[in-house]
């Protein structure tokens, strides 16, 4: 069991990521690769990754040395799985804050990893922080989230979205005590204490920091944490997996309308319930700046609303933008998980 021990303050700043973290995804992914839980759940994704595992190549190596760095123990690095920063989300921002990692943390939990499951086979390279090893490391975790993630992301992000826009209308009319109530029963709340399912049994102080909930489509049954008590504290923890995408109304009929990119923005807008510029730019493959310009002419038209909340930029679909998009959109981010 893990138990984690809140203040007041901690509280006040429980708050759940906005989307699915890339990174986080990889790492969960590459566990149901290997440990076969969950096989209703996976095992479509599951036999098209063992298939394109088969097929050798890029995909291949790729499995082969990201499966040593995540390997079938109780542990692997915390640094594969850096704090997301909204502003630069996605998963090549997310692989640069990896391959930033500072070196005495790579030794540090290089040999960690060593003394748990053994050395990968690029293990004194990382633990030095050589250039090439990281770039190498860089190219892999880019290769597996575009074979074997990617395809699947549409789903991840109906199934998160779905979960965060329940749990936020809970949190929102009931507090922090109602919204730790969804996460029964893999997490009871035992004032001060949060006690978590877990595999082994440790405490967490949160100190103040507070806690960042982090729902993972990969993620199976029970929570995840980092073990490095001095990081960010993040709890990452399993969403419905039956929660099924709709087909977008958008690509055909209202790209006509509003054009290519206004169409993609308002689709991931109702999609999402509310996303920040860039997180939209990213997802649409747009600049910030192009995207902030669209949003613009999707808001005047009645279509979006946006607030500002601290630095971000915050965009969510109106009533008339759902109309617009036959109310399909949307659907997935307002029932519950």
């Amino acid at each position: 069991m893990l138990r984690i021990h809140c203040t007041a303050r901690d509280l006040e700043t429980i708050r759940i990521a906005h989307g699915p973290d890339p990174l986080w995804e990889i790492v969960c992914s590459l566990c149901r690769l290997q440990d076969r839980d969950g096989r209703i759940a996976f095992g479509a994704w599951r036999r098209e990754a063992t298939g394109r595992i088969r097929r050798g190549g890029e995909a291949r190596d790729a499995v082969r040395a990201l499966c040593e760095l995540v390997p079938r123990s109780r542990y692997f690095p915390d640094f594969l799985t850096p704090p997301p920063v909204p502003q630069t989300g996605g998963v090549h921002a997310g692989i640069d804050r990896v391959l930033s990692t500072p070196r005495g943390r790579l030794r540090t939990e290089i040999g960690l990893l060593t003394i748990h499951a053994g050395a990968p086979a690029a293990a004194d390279e990382l633990a030095r922080g050589e250039v090439a090893a990281l770039e190498r490391l860089g190219s892999e975790l880019l290769t597996y989230h575009e074979v074997f993630v990617g395809p699947v992301w549409q789903r991840i992000e109906t199934a998160v979205a779905a979960d965060v826009a329940w749990r936020s209308g809970v949190l929102a009319t009931g507090g922090v005590r109602a919204l730790l109530e969804t996460f029964r029963p893999m997490i009871s709340w035992q004032a001060p204490v949060m006690e978590v399912d877990y595999p082994v049994d440790r405490d967490l102080r949160l100190e103040g920091r507070g806690l960042l909930l982090v729902p993972s489509y990969f993620c199976w049954r029970r929570p995840v944490s980092l073990l490095d008590e001095a990081l960010l504290p993040v709890l990452v923890y399993p969403v419905d997996k039956t929660v099924v995408p709709d087909t977008p109304t958008a690509p055909d009929q209202l790209a006509r309308l509003l054009g290519p990119t206004r169409a993609a923005l308002l689709y991931e807008t109702a999609t999402r319930g509310f996303a920040s510029t860039s997180a939209l730019a990213g997802t649409v493959v747009v600049s910030v700046p192009s995207a902030s310009q669209q949003l613009g002419v999707l808001r005047e038209a009645g279509l979006v609303t946006s607030r500002r909340d601290g630095k971000y930029v915050l965009h969510s679909v109106t009533p008339l933008g759902l109309r617009l998009l036959g109310n399909r959109a949307g659907a997935a981010a307002e029932e519950p998980s």
